[in-house]
Parts: C-alpha cells; sequence; structure tokens
C-alpha cells in the first residue's frame, strides 16, 4: 500500500517583459509542488510533479495552510483506490476540499490544480506509462491521440516592439512548424490594432484561418463589437476573451453579431463556471471553442466532470482548447481527444513547453513515452523540481 511521505513547495519566477492587453508579466511567478511517495525505483522515490498555468501567481500560501496538511494528515486509505494499490486522484481532492464552501473559486482553483497535477504524474508513473495512455485508459476509449494540434501563442505587447518585430516574431513559430499563430489585441487602438493583424497576416499569406486574436478580457460592449466588425472580414480562426470572463450577457450579444469562431474559458474555474457559460454566454458548439484550463479550474479530476458536461450539452471533446501550453495540458488533449493544446515557444519558462525533444510538424506534436507527465524530459524544469526535494 503506497503512502505519501512528504510534499515540497516552492515557486519560481516565470518573469517576462511582455504584456497583454490587460497585465505585465514582469513580476509573475508560479507556484511547483514535489509529492514523495515511499515507493523506490532505481534507488531512489517516486515523485509526482506539479505546478500552474502561467496567468495567475504563486499560491504558496493556500498550499502551505490548508492543502499540503490534509493530504499528509488524512489515513492512506482515503488516498488510495478500493484495492489500496496506487492513489486515487479523485478521492485525494476530495480530501482536498474537505471543509472547503462552495464558490470561492479563483486562487483556491490554481492550489488545488498544482497537487491534482502532482498527484496524475505520480499514479502514472506508479504505473509505469506516459500519462496520456494512463488517461486513455482509465478515462478515454484507451487509443489516444498520435498527436496533437498546436497554434503559438504570442504577439504580445513589449517596448520597442512594432510591426516588424511583430512579423519577425511570427516568421519564427512558421519556422519552428506552426501553422496556426495568435497574437494579443486590446492594448492599443483601434486602428493600431487593426495594423498589427494586417501586419500578421500579410506574413501569413493573407490567410485569415490561421490567425487569432485575443483580447484577454479587456473590452466593454460596445467595444467587443467594434472589433468584432473590424475583424469579420477578415475570417479568422477566432476571436478570443472579448470582455470580462463573467460577463456572459457581453459574450451572448456578441456572438449573436459575430459570426466568426469565439473562444473563450481559460478564466473560468469549475463546473459551475462551465454550466453557466453554456447556459448564458451564447456559446456555438458548430464553432466556439472552450479553453477552460485543467491546472487553473481545481485540476483534471474536475475538468473530468466539465468534459461530461459538455458532452451531455451535444459538444464534441474536439471544441476543447486548453489555456496553458504545458505537457501536462498536452497529455490530457491527447488522451481524452481534445481538439488541441496552446503553446508558448520560448515563453513562460521554465514550466512553458514541452519535452526539449518535442517536434511541431504542421502544427502538430507528439508525446514521448517516458512514465508520467514526462517533464523528465524537460531539463531545466526537472532540474527546479530535483532541488526542491533534493
Amino acid at each position: 500500500m503506497p503512502q505519501i511521505v512528504a510534499i515540497h513547495e516552492g515557486t519560481v519566477p516565470i518573469s517576462s517583459s511582455i504584456s497583454n492587453a490587460y497585465i505585465s508579466f514582469r513580476n509573475m511567478d508560479c507556484s511547483i509542488v514535489a509529492v514523495v511517495s515511499d515507493v523506490i525505483r532505481n534507488g531512489r522515490p517516486v515523485v509526482g510533479y506539479g505546478f500552474h498555468s502561467n496567468g495567475r501567481y504563486s499560491v504558496g500560501e493556500i498550499l502551505r495552510r490548508r492543502l499540503i496538511p490534509r493530504l499528509l494528515q488524512a489515513p492512506p486509505e482515503d488516498l488510495l483506490t478500493e484495492d489500496g494499490a496506487t492513489f486515487d486522484p479523485a478521492r485525494a481532492w476530495a480530501v482536498l476540499m474537505r471543509d472547503e464552501k462552495p464558490g470561492g473559486h479563483g486562487e483556491r482553483a490554481v492550489a488545488v490544480g498544482v497537487l491534482d497535477m502532482a498527484l496524475f504524474d505520480l499514479v502514472a508513473k506508479l504505473d509505469e506509462k506516459p500519462l496520456y495512455r494512463w488517461l486513455a485508459d482509465h478515462h478515454g476509449d484507451g487509443e489516444p491521440d498520435a498527436g496533437v494540434f498546436v497554434y503559438a501563442a504570442g504577439g504580445y505587447y513589449a517596448p520597442g516592439k512594432g510591426e516588424r518585430e511583430l512579423q519577425d516574431e511570427i516568421k519564427g513559430f512558421l519556422d519552428l512548424g506552426y501553422e496556426v499563430v495568435k497574437i494579443k489585441i486590446g492594448g492599443a487602438d483601434l486602428a493600431e490594432d487593426r495594423d498589427r493583424v494586417e501586419a500578421a497576416l500579410a506574413v501569413l499569406d493573407g490567410d485569415g484561418s490561421r490567425l487569432a486574436v485575443d483580447a484577454n478580457g479587456r473590452f466593454d460592449l460596445d467595444t467587443a463589437l467594434r472589433y468584432g466588425e473590424a475583424l469579420e472580414p477578415y475570417q479568422l480562426f477566432w476571436y478570443e476573451e472579448p470582455g470580462d470572463p463573467l460577463d456572459f450577457a457581453l459574450h451572448a450579444t456578441l456572438a449573436e453579431r459575430y459570426p466568426g469562431p469565439l473562444a473563450t474559458g481559460e478564466n473560468l474555474f469549475s463546473l459551475t463556471d462551465a454550466r453557466n457559460l453554456l447556459r448564458y454566454a451564447g456559446m456555438r458548439p458548430d464553432r466556439d471553442i472552450i479553453q477552460i484550463d485543467p491546472v487553473l479550474g481545481y485540476g483534471l479530476v474536475e475538468y473530468l466532470r466539465i468534459l461530461h458536461l459538455l458532452r451531455r450539452r451535444g459538444w464534441s471533446t474536439r471544441r476543447c482548447i486548453p489555456h496553458g501550453g504545458h505537457q501536462f495540458s498536452l497529455h490530457i488533449a491527447a488522451a481524452l481527444k481534445l481538439g488541441g493544446n496552446e503553446s508558448y515557444p520560448g515563453e513562460f519558462q521554465p514550466t512553458g513547453g514541452f519535452a526539449d525533444s518535442a517536434v511541431v510538424r504542421g502544427s502538430r506534436v507528439g508525446l514521448t513515452d517516458t512514465p508520467g507527465i514526462g517533464f523528465e524530459d524537460k531539463a531545466k524544469l526537472h532540474q527546479v523540481f530535483r532541488d526542491l526535494h533534493s
């Protein structure tokens, strides 16, 4: 019967000079954890690693004061499968959420997601399988996708970055094997943003279906509609998060007037949020994209519930392309047949990105067969995790 013998928690910077329409990433950081088991392989304990996606600050206080003590103080059988053979992430999730009132999503949801990632990494390692195969066997149809669609998320605002620099960035993405790219809007006025969109399209042979734009929740209704009217002729890949993530009325009104695909959800953190998105935001299952991040929203245990809700409401999992741009969401996308995964070439290090050996071809990337999430295939991040617990 395996047990958790220690949980180490720390913080790493992911600072950068880039900005979106709302925030600068200059002081951004990230929580990391190492969940150490008593199972010894090759002379070392089997350890599960976790962190949270970019865009939220470290959540160490919640981890240290509430969540980690609950895991460590729980009777071992409360964390295990019925046969006691291995850990059960769903039962561990229930332990993490003991004495937590409904609502209050946000930073708590992020903290749970950090430990949830580490537990799934640990369980797959104990079963000696890469996570995408473990998930396909336990929560999918047993046949994971061989490759996952990925798009290059960039086009941030930065000091001294004009249209030429934006074009050079996009050319770099294309050289890396990406065919679809995303740039930010809303950090400038409409005229300047339109020029940036047209500069990006010039590199993409004028093909709007290869370009997505992201307003990061910046707009009020009038501005969202004006941008929608200006963007409509370009027939873009999608128009992302035009207004506040909880302003479902704004989104529903825009969906009535903007015929192209809309994408949103990265700042929604629970099953209830997802249900309200479907009820009130005018989301269209034939074209729109749901970007809920499995890590920021209480982890994969909650995300599995969200996928079940979507299927009941007539949505295909192919309409889900999570925010995050890291290996955990890549495994989830392959195992559960999602529509793809975000990617941030070169940004948000050391946590962002995939295995060091990963190669993007035709905007698709494969996974390794390393047990667990495969952080061991990402040398700088693996060293950060090793330093945390050794």
